[in-house]
């Protein structure tokens, strides 16, 4: 018997959960947007930098994979990896990096590995709205219920710490810290960092701290989750070199935790990918503690993007969104079309051939926003939004 729902496949078997999961939003505009024969598509949907990975990094994994670093490494990857991972992560919280560091194919596997390791079935998942989509998904994977706590928007989306602790109680497993923000660029005041995992761990819960972006900040300083309490056991922090390194194809993140959790999100490692793959490892090393003057150019690049979004957003007389603190994102606010995001997001690529993230994807209460992405060159972010224009234009609005 397959599980009702599976209609159109009867004789298909399909385990239950399957049909408690979502596409994301973001992944449904970037294959409708695969249909068009058409390339002059402006993409401002996905979040990938539209730099190649620094030469210096593809030669050190071209001289790994000559010299036969072709084999397995161990479960928790190369111990000079682990230990360039631990000196990047944090400032004043030392993590391990023979205990408490395992590498991981992406963020999205060790966030998978927080969710196997943390969660039990019914277990409250509390997650700050706007968010990114993947983490509806993965707590409908582990059967955790996601509770989503929205952020005022009037307030820039900034962390609300009443809102946000007086949601987390004795049924929560994890709380979801995103900093900066995906999709509003925000970054979290350290202060708010610290009373929210304090909270976290008065119940017995994990704060997992997001961390993909925590090079990408431009007004302010980043500060790590682990760094900013006094309760760094309930702390697990995720990072990559995609989004830092342009490696989005490498596959190299990292899961950073207290000894008893690596220990029991090994295990789940361990029989899903076995280690990440080794030549990106190597990749990896070179990217953390080889010449970062390309990362440096990359980073200069971003924030100049930043700077002509903001300058191009405040030239749309009915659209705003939240300053860019960090990230290479910006969340607009677009209530004043009469239509939800999902229906203006393919109208914008079906009218006007610009291809951008629908905010419904990334909370129940921002169905009247859009996500960009400004990790496009200045000449098609500015004819993006020059298109987006015209769709105003031809509103109304």
């Amino acid at each position: 018997m397959c599980p009702q729902g599976s209609e159109q496949h009867p004789e298909t078997r399909l385990a239950k959960r399957t049909f408690g999961l979502e596409r994301s939003a973001i992944r449904e505009m970037f294959d409708l947007a695969q249909q068009y024969d058409d390339d002059d598509l402006v993409h401002l949907e996905i979040g990938e930098p539209d730099f190649d990975t620094p030469a210096h990094i593809t030669e050190a994994a071209t001289t790994a994979a000559e010299g036969g670093a072709t084999h397995y490494t161990s479960n928790a990857g190369l111990p000079e990896l682990r230990a360039a991972i631990a000196d990047d992560i944090t400032s004043e919280h030392r993590y391990d990096p023979d205990a408490n560091v395992i590498v991981t194919a992406g963020a999205m596997e060790a966030l998978s590995l927080a969710f196997l390791t943390l969660v039990d079935p019914g277990d409250e998942v509390i997650v700050p709205t706007p968010a990114w989509p993947n983490y509806r998904t993965q707590t409908a994977m582990v059967g955790g219920e996601y509770v989503e706590v929205p952020l005022d928007r009037e307030q820039g989306f900034a962390l609300d710490t009443e809102r946000l602790a007086a949601s987390i109680n004795d049924d929560t497993a994890l709380v979801l810290l995103t900093t900066p923000s995906n999709p509003t660029g925000q970054v979290y005041d350290r202060d708010a960092i610290a009373r929210i995992v304090s909270t976290a761990a008065a119940h017995d819960a994990v704060v997992v701290a997001d961390e993909v972006y925590k090079d990408l900040v431009y007004d302010t300083t980043a500060t790590a989750v682990a760094d900013a309490t006094d309760h760094p056991e309930h702390v697990v922090t995720l990072g990559s070199c995609s989004k830092t390194y342009a490696m989005t194809g490498w596959r190299v993140g990292w899961f950073a935790a207290p000894e008893p959790v690596v220990d029991a999100a090994t295990k789940f490692h361990e029989s899903v990918v076995a280690c990440a793959p080794s030549v990106s490892q190597h990749a990896a090393l070179a990217a953390l503690t080889g010449d970062q003057a390309p990362i440096e150019e990359m980073y200069e690049a971003f924030r100049r993007r930043r700077d002509l979004l903001v300058d191009l957003v405040d030239a749309l007389p009915t659209v705003t969104c939240p300053r860019p603190e960090g990230a290479f994102y910006a969340f607009l606010d677009v209530s004043s079309v009469d239509a939800d995001s999902m229906t203006i997001s393919k109208r914008l690529l079906d009218e006007h051939g610009v291809v951008t993230a629908p905010g419904v994807g990334f909370g129940a209460d921002v169905d009247d926003h859009l996500r960009v992405s400004f990790a496009t060159d200045e000449d098609r972010l500015t004819e993006g939004f020059e298109r987006i224009g015209q769709f105003l234009e031809a509103e109304g609005v």
